[in-house]
């Protein structure tokens, strides 16, 4: 089961959202019984054939999209390792297969109780087809939030640039000093600064965010990572949630009083400094 990126359960909410799940799904089929009808066809009418698989889907998350309900898509693959990441199956390409097709019909039954969809992975800037898909979401009148590591700057900056994304949460693993070993990789650290000074340009709504993974992301990072961002609109530290499906291992989650402390090390560079999962 694919986690949402704040690792945390859904909530069940009551009126407009009941015909809604709550679960994380990843297989098929997408439509629950009953909701088919003979002017609402299964298959929905892609504009063209995209060359890209839907490894999981979450019907509905209050969390993924701050301040919108929405369905949360994952694409596998990822070109990071970072070895707290509580997806393992899913960055090394493990996941079902779910038809673009079938994603379409389940959201077209979503106009007007949905107001968004988050995209997800893995890393979803790897997928050569993005946009175009994306561009599909925003005509049927979706909003779209776009989770992304950063190391695609000119994909991010090509997505933001033609409205095809409202809100962008981009991770920062780590301080400069320490991130190829929160990424579990060597990384190009040029790319990422590209995406960070990108996005502190307030082009779109945005957010930073960092797992505190205890032993990985120290105190002193999150010191670095304040003076990187500084001035950033929001920043959030996310508490590490051990899945069963994790990439390494030695990681641990801080406490909650620890959290606090981390908190207070990136407050003198950024007014915005929220805890995640705590």
């Amino acid at each position: 089961m694919f986690k949402g990126n704040c690792g945390e359960p859904l909530p069940f909410t009551q009126g407009r959202l009941e015909c809604l799940k709550e679960t994380t799904v990843s297989h098929l089929p997408l439509l629950e019984e009953g909701l088919q009808s003979s002017d609402t066809p299964y298959k929905f009418n892609v504009k063209e054939r995209y060359n890209m698989i839907i490894s999981g889907l979450q019907k509905l998350t209050l969390l993924d999209f701050p301040g919108r309900t929405a369905c949360t898509v994952f694409f596998g693959g990822c070109n990071f390792r970072c070895p707290f990441c509580h997806n393992a199956s899913l960055v090394l390409g493990h996941g079902d297969r779910i038809e673009i097709e079938d994603f379409f019909s389940f959201l077209r039954l979503r106009k007007g109780i949905l107001d968004g969809v988050a995209v997800t992975g893995g890393e979803p800037l790897l997928q050569p087809e993005i946009a175009s898909f994306i561009q599909q979401i925003k005509e049927m009148g979706f909003l779209v939030k776009l989770d992304t590591n950063g190391s695609f700057p000119k994909k991010l900056r090509e997505l933001v640039e033609n409205h095809l994304v409202d809100y962008v949460a981009m991770d920062i693993k780590s301080s400069k000093k320490g991130y190829a070993r929160a990424a579990g990789c060597a990384v190009d650290l040029e790319s990422i600064c590209e995406s960070v000074d990108y996005l502190l340009g307030a082009p779109v709504e945005y957010e930073f965010r960092t797992t505190a993974a205890k032993g990985l992301v120290n105190p002193e990072d999150f010191a670095g990572i304040g003076q990187w961002i500084r001035g950033a609109q929001q920043y959030f530290i996310q508490g590490f949630v051990d899945s069963g499906d994790l990439l390494g291992s030695g990681v641990c989650a801080y406490t909650k009083e620890e959290m606090e402390g981390l908190r207070d090390i990136v407050l003198p560079y950024v007014p915005s400094v929220s805890l995640r999962g705590v």
